[in-house]
């Protein structure tokens, strides 16, 4: 029988990186926590936890760490269905742990999503990734939905399209009158330094194919805060790829303008998450869909 005590600790240890700051959570102290999750190890008979910097679950961790996410999910659900029935944690909060892409964050996901978890009193665990690579994030079994470019449903998981985001290639007037004075030349576009979110980021490189027709590697910062990375774009830093939504303003001022005027990059957006029929899950991913709508295109 598995004790669910021990389960959260070792929950706790790989969603935070560290028995210390696991053990501010479950408010007891790190020696209580290093000591339930060795318990629990030699319990099932396999290391579960990699002692790193941060912290990281095995193979067998992470499994466990899913199958306690998903009881606890389930426990939450029915503790708000049937409060009075005994032994139901009405106490503690269901929480989901979603990996999102920073442009979602910045434009649409909060507002899309906050009501939902005011209505169902849950707790959002959220992971900031590269839209391309949330997917990788699944794949891995860490989160229980994902917004992802990927259409396709991984095995377990079901998909949904919730719409496309558009994206603008966009500069600050200064930028553009020193590098692009002469027009979207390759050669400039070969020198014009860039912005990316991080090293996964490729919008950049994809825009440049096509208003090229050739792969072009431009110079590149890496900006992975989403404010940040359109002040790289006004400050005359570098060209970015923005959510068109998020430099509305900054376009209709002036503040910013177009790298190339009337080019738009749409991104696919989808929703994956565990086919598994949890109630609040499925109602979660029923809601997002319908939001989405009102701010993607």
């Amino acid at each position: 029988m598995l004790d669910y005590d021990l389960l959260d600790a070792l929950l706790a240890v790989v969603r935070t990186g560290s028995f210390e700051r696991a053990a501010r959570e479950l408010n007891v102290t790190p020696s209580a926590v290093s000591q339930r999750v060795k318990l629990l190890e030699e319990r099932v008979g396999s290391l579960l936890i990699r002692r790193a910097q941060p912290c990281e679950a095995t193979a067998s961790g992470a499994l466990l760490c899913r199958h306690t996410e998903r009881v606890q999910l389930l426990e939450a659900e029915l503790g708000g269905r049937m409060p009075t029935l005994p032994g139901t944690p009405s106490e503690r909060r269901a929480k989901l742990r979603i990996a999102v892409n920073d442009d979602s964050m910045s434009t649409w996901f909060i507002e899309a999503a906050a009501q939902f978890c005011i209505e169902r009193d849950l707790l959002f665990d959220l992971v900031v990734d590269d839209q391309d690579h949330t997917a990788q994030r699944i794949r891995a079994g860490d989160v229980q939905g994902a917004v992802t470019t990927q259409a396709e449903a991984l095995p377990g998981w079901r998909s949904m399209k919730l719409g496309r985001m558009r994206y603008r290639a966009v500069c600050s007037p200064a930028y553009f009158s020193r590098h692009f004075s002469e027009g979207l030349t390759r050669d400039a576009l070969r020198r014009a330094p860039c912005v990316n979110f991080n090293e996964k980021d490729e919008l950049q490189k994809r825009f440049l194919k096509r208003v090229s027709r050739t792969d072009i590697d431009p110079p590149g910062h890496f900006v992975p805060h989403g404010a940040g990375f359109v002040r790289a774009c006004t400050s005359g830093l570098a060209w970015g790829m923005c959510p068109q939504r998020l430099v509305a303003r900054e376009l209709e001022t002036g503040e910013l303008v177009e790298v190339s005027p009337g080019a738009r990059f749409d991104v696919d957006l989808y929703w994956q998450s565990w086919r598994l029929s949890l109630g609040w899950l499925d109602d979660f991913s029923a809601m997002l869909k319908h939001n989405a709508r009102s701010f993607l295109d």
